[in-house]
């Protein structure tokens, strides 16, 4: 076998073992939190033991029960955390050491008291994206710092210091419906961001980050499955599930940005556009309408077109005035306008493009300069658009969105 062979053997055994610790890693954080109670000591002792399965299952082989080896390994390590801990503090963790007697908490409701753990109202956004990683999907800080694009340092920082303030708030890993539907806006807004982090990044070589948004639709997934009935889980789960189905035909062999319209669609995947169709269905017809629900509609309308001229942009634009009553907000007005420039034309968007500016928010913003060129384009003022697409250019971060607006910028006679 050549040099390369081997190493592309072990780098699939490495990703093989990696797909089976995420899913793990919550369920085992969850075991140690339920006898040991402190979540800073819990999750290093889990994190450690992480690491060494990724450095003995490759070369021992995966354990019978690999959840139990993790959990014996785990638990060893926190125990020898605790011995060397003060007497003040065991005697304060002894308590807790057991759950009230004739407790059972299935692996499901597991996964959603740590979301809300790691989501607790007293951490940063920042923080609780961070945190959700590392103790619920199971990334190591290198693995979150990378698909972020920040130091090591700093990914670190940021858990370090989520892990203190759960622990000066007071909070404990408790199963609770009250709390979790209570609390659940709060999880469906960071396992969004990380979603939209991983499926177009803020700035970077790359489009698309895979492990932020692999990791989001998991855990969605993971979070409807305890929550079946919620309709803004499932409408966001459906959104993921519509939005990622693209992925394949969003840039071409260069690594281009393709815009929608000019995608081939016989590259989206047709079995996930199928699921979160049905998914947003069931959720319009069987539960409170959403936010959520409202922005997965409106990506069935578009993926269930077969061609970009089939797309039913009347009813978009319905979906956007129905979206913007709910939740109004910048980009759902950015969005708006473009739908109703499909409808009414590119002077009607422009004139409503003119007074959306007012809003701080999107005044300077890249995607205002670039619609506003499209619009242009359309119109025929070629030399105005050509300005406002080299400057939409200049402001974005995303090496693959700025190379696209250059490159219409370009094209333009």
């Amino acid at each position: 076998m050549t040099g390369r062979a081997v190493e592309e053997t072990a780098d699939h055994r490495s990703a093989d073992i990696g797909g089976l610790l995420r899913p793990l890693a919550p369920l085992v954080l969850s075991a140690l939190l339920r006898r040991f109670a402190d979540f800073d000591s819990c999750e290093d002792a889990v994190q450690e033991a992480l690491l060494a399965a990724t450095q003995q299952w490759p070369v021992g082989g995966v354990p019978d029960n690999p959840k139990g080896w993790l959990i014996t390994v785990a638990s060893r390590r926190r125990i020898e955390l605790w011995r060397s801990d003060s007497a003040r503090r065991r005697r304060e963790e002894t308590a807790a050491l057991a759950p009230p007697p004739g407790q059972r908490v299935s692996d499901s409701d597991d996964t959603l008291t740590l979301l809300l753990l790691c989501c607790h109202p007293s951490l940063t956004m920042s923080s609780q994206v961070a945190l959700t990683l590392r103790a619920v999907g199971g990334l190591s800080t290198v693995e979150i710092a990378r698909a972020f694009l920040v130091p090591e340092a700093t990914a670190a920082q940021r858990i370090s210091r989520a892990k203190l303030r759960i622990r000066a708030s007071g909070a404990r890993f408790e199963a609770s419906a009250d709390v979790a539907l209570g609390r659940v806006t709060a999880v469906l807004q960071v396992l969004y961001l990380i979603f939209n982090e991983g499926y177009t990044a803020t700035s970077g070589p790359s489009l698309r980050r895979a492990d932020p948004t692999g990791e989001a639709i998991r855990l969605t997934r993971q979070l409807h499955e305890r929550l079946p009935d919620d309709g803004e889980v499932a409408g966001l789960l459906a959104l993921m599930l519509l939005t990622d189905a693209r992925r394949a035909a969003r840039t071409d062999d260069d690594g281009l940005l393709v815009p929608l319209a000019e995608q081939r669609r016989d590259r989206w995947d047709a079995t996930a556009i199928a699921e979160g169709a049905a998914l947003v269905t069931t959720a319009l017809t069987s539960a409170p309408i959403g936010p959520f629900q409202l922005q997965a509609a409106i990506a069935a309308v578009h993926d269930e077109a077969v061609h970009a001229d089939d797309t039913d942009w009347a009813e978009i634009l319905a979906l956007y005035d129905l979206l913007q009553a709910l939740a109004p907000g910048p980009m759902v007005t950015l969005n708006r306008i473009v739908a109703l420039g499909m409808v009414q034309g590119p002077a009607a968007a422009l004139t409503q493009l003119e007074t959306a500016e007012d809003d701080s928010a999107l005044s300077g913003h890249h995607r205002v300069d670039a619609v506003r060129a499209h619009f242009l384009e359309q119109l025929g003022d070629h030399d105005a658009a050509r300005r406002h697409y080299r400057r939409a250019a200049q402001r974005i971060l995303s090496l693959p969105e700025r190379q696209y607006l250059e490159a219409r910028a370009a094209a333009l006679p």
